[in-house]
């Protein structure tokens, strides 16, 4: 039987609930458990998809298409594992099940009622997550408290007398503010979250502490008095300078100890954390800085690249070279001198994005990365300005791209297939999961992946136009990935430059710490060796 270990929040959101889950599986899983994590967020959005980035943050997207919350980003770079949509439940998601039960007469005319019919869905969804695996981690959003998280904490609350109490660990992540005017810590917030937890029924079992500052021997047992929790399963966890760090110090704190002791599960074999501890000493200690320019249309919202920014920081680790990553609003390349503001830039990066903000701007770095020899990292949207720059520089093809600019009017370089187009009305014009890839043999690609097929995730809706294909081709621009099952453009390199590729999917969701995405990989060894060479120059 699986077991589960619950994680929740108290005092303030954004305490980092989903790095602790994500380093507990990190340790379970270096103990040798088979392990998986599950995002439960109660908001009423079905799923993330259609969440403005400026308020929610990036959409992280599953090998089977799911669009969900980016929590599951951080889960998979620190258990290495792909997630699916199982792993991801809302509020949005249950209500829609339950009310489909509903009309097709599955409760047989009964009250169709929270409890038992919304918490019941979400305890099958939670246990068909866990199947087969040693234990799940389940981590819940928000806040202890809010009137839209008590469905799922009456839920969990009710996993221990169904899943046995034996198998149930329920971990507590709160914040110990420190008073500058009194210098001092202070525990009433936390007591106060813990006592509104033990209100609907769920004693914790362990307090992972978020503070500024140490606490004291005493302090831990105050705490660990007034919310009757052992002074051990105290856990005081420092805002670290790097989120990798997160499992070592969890473990030098005996988290793990204690969830495998409360579950029952064997403790004497040690994690080895040896690969761990590498990624935080390259992180915090490199040699060198590369300057990274990321292009984009959502800059001023910092987890609106967070999948990027975490793949050009793998790609720093692998180069042992410190990635300073220079947001840049595209809209002011549009406005302002391109080669003035990109100057610095070792390197460029235009990652994804929607709607016809800011694509000149995109479209102007392009120009200047390729007209300069620095090296250039396009990303889905990023990818398809590289097209049409190339397009209406190079070849000269006016059509490329009109005045009237949105979407739509990219084309025909860049297009919406008739395909999409007969189900917009519907919504269903993305292109979302894992889809093959053919590689070109001796392109950059080919060179940074190893292998000549590789699969990527997807997230986007408008194609590069194959009629335009052989012209852009004998112009010089390469086509170095094709999608194997339905013959559409993935890849597009210059072959002279030092780094001028171009991806239409997102590389960025399968990069991990350990293991850097193979093109945020080969961009930072060339934006590296183009910062030597300028520094040769200088």
């Amino acid at each position: 039987m699986s077991k589960y270990v619950f994680i929740t929040g108290g005092v303030v959101s954004s305490l980092g609930k989903g790095i602790t889950a994500g380093s507990i599986g990190t340790l379970l899983k270096k103990r040798g458990l088979k392990v998986s994590i599950l995002k439960i967020d109660p908001y009423l959005n079905v799923d993330a998809g259609t969440m403005n980035p400026f308020q929610h943050g990036e959409v992280f997207v599953t090998d089977d298409g799911a669009e969900t919350d980016l929590d599951l980003g951080h889960y998979e770079r620190f258990i290495d594992e792909t997630l699916s949509e199982k792993n991801s439940i809302t509020t949005g998601k249950i209500y829609s099940s339950v009310i489909q039960k509903e009309r097709r007469g599955d409760y047989l005319g009964g009250t169709v009622q929270v409890i038992p019919h919304i918490t019941n869905d979400i305890q099958e969804r939670i246990i068909r997550a866990g199947s087969g695996l040693d234990v799940l981690i389940v981590e819940i959003g928000g806040t202890v408290g809010d009137i839209e998280g008590q469905p799922f904490l009456e839920a969990i609350r009710q996993m221990a007398v169904r899943a046995g109490r034996e198998n149930v660990v329920y971990c507590h992540v709160t914040l110990i503010p420190y008073l500058e005017a009194a210098k001092e810590l202070k525990t009433k917030p936390t007591q106060h979250s813990v006592q509104e937890l033990r209100r609907i029924g769920i004693l914790p079992n362990i307090l992972v502490c978020r503070t500024s500052h140490a606490m004291d021997i005493g302090m831990k047992n105050k705490i660990a008095l007034f919310c009757d929790v052992p002074q051990e399963a105290v856990i005081e966890v420092r805002d670290e300078p790097t989120i990798y760090n997160v499992p070592i110090s969890l473990h030098k704190e005996g988290l793990d100890d204690l969830v495998l002791k409360y579950l029952g599960l064997p403790c004497d074999n040690e994690p080895d954390l040896s690969d761990w501890a590498k990624v935080v000493d390259r992180y915090m200690n490199p040699p060198e800085e590369v300057k990274i320019a990321l292009v984009g249309k959502y800059v001023q919202h910092k987890d609106a690249y967070l999948s990027v920014v975490e793949a050009l920081h793998h790609g720093g680790i692998a180069h042992n070279v410190r990635v300073n990553i220079v947001s840049v609003e595209a809209e002011d390349l549009e406005r302002s001198n391109t080669a003035e503001i990109l100057k610095f830039a070792d390197g460029i990066l235009i990652p994804g994005g929607f709607g016809e903000r800011g694509v000149e701007g995109m479209i102007a770095a392009a120009k200047y990365a390729r007209e300069n020899n620095v090296p250039l990292f396009g990303i889905c949207l990023g990818m398809q300005m590289m097209v049409v720059e190339f397009a209406r520089n190079v070849c000269k093809l006016h059509e490329a791209h009109s005045k009237e600019m949105n979407p739509a009017t990219i084309h025909p370089v860049i297009h919406l297939m008739e395909e999409q187009e007969n189900l917009k009305d519907l919504g269903g014009t993305m292109r979302l999961g894992a889809y093959p890839c053919d590689l070109a043999y001796g392109t950059k690609s080919a060179q940074s992946y190893g292998t000549l097929h590789i699969t990527e995730r997807h997230r986007h809706r408008y194609e590069f136009n194959n009629a335009y294909r052989e012209r852009l081709e004998n112009a010089g621009l390469k086509i170095a990935g094709v999608c194997t099952e339905r013959d559409l453009v993935e890849i597009v390199e210059l072959p002279e430059h030092i780094w001028y590729v171009g991806g239409q999917f997102h590389g960025e969701l399968k990069s991990r710490p350990t293991r850097p995405h193979p093109l945020f990989d080969g961009f930072i060894k060339a934006s590296s060796e183009y910062m030597r060479n300028r520094a040769k120059e200088a």
